[in-house]
């Protein structure tokens, strides 16, 4: 995994070069708050969805963050530093390290993805993570914007986890391990800042239903901006 690391810098340095040379790609950096926001469950679990690109339009690196606390402190995060490079339109293969955590353990894997507009805009990713104990998983997400009006807009989003093995301390189990599946309706003063109200809904499954029983819905509020 470090040397896959390596080999993703040396790249991105490279195409930093190039680009300095005199190509006409300016070099980009974006930070985006996706979801900053607070459940009304029992918990009152507050949760995030972020992430950060640097570099071009063929070339860049992405930090992708999610997860979930309450008061009495992390219940798991999701944490991911990748290269992406560009093999079509509105499409990117990306490969890098994944870091997992809960309150108890915590995991790094190996990941290659693929992500990109589907057909009819649907906004997709799946990765593939693999580690050392030979555990591998799948990750896949995708959301779609609906525009009610030019600020007002509906987004479904649903998020899938699949792994190859039972993992107690990352209380992940083998076969379909957990579903997420949120509506938010967000309103944009401008496009940069936009709060939102939303219903979530998550469930484990197999094994992973043993060692986190989770069969939750609520109504949550949070925030969303970008600059």
């Amino acid at each position: 995994m470090k040397q896959l690391f390596k080999i993703a810098t040396a790249t991105l340095i490279a195409a930093i070069s190039a680009h300095a040379a005199g190509a006409g790609d300016p070099f980009r950096t974006i930070l985006l708050v996706d979801q900053l926001e607070i459940h009304n469950n029992e918990e009152r679990t507050r949760s995030w969805d972020v992430s950060f690109y640097a570099g071009y339009d063929l070339d860049k690196f992405y930090l992708y963050s999610e997860g979930e606390a309450t008061s009495e402190g992390l219940e798991r995060s999701q944490n991911d530093l990748v290269y992406a490079h560009a093999v079509a339109p509105f499409w990117d293969i990306q490969a890098g390290i994944s870091y997992d955590k809960n309150a108890d353990a915590s995991q790094t894997w190996g990941e290659l993805a693929v992500a990109g507009l589907a057909p009819y805009w649907f906004e997709t990713r799946a990765a593939v993570l693999f580690n050392s104990k030979g555990n591998v998983g799948l990750r896949l997400d995708a959301e779609y914007e609906i525009l009610l009006t030019q600020k007002l807009i509906l987004t479904p989003k649903i998020e899938m986890d699949f792994y190859s093995k039972n993992d107690p301390a990352l209380q992940i189990g083998s076969g379909l391990s957990s579903v997420e599946a949120g509506l938010r309706l967000r309103y944009e003063f401008v496009r940069e800042f936009a709060p939102y109200i939303g219903l979530n809904w998550e469930k484990s499954f197999g094994s992973t239903r043993d060692y986190r029983p989770v069969d939750d819905t609520s109504f949550l509020i949070g925030v969303r901006f970008w600059f």
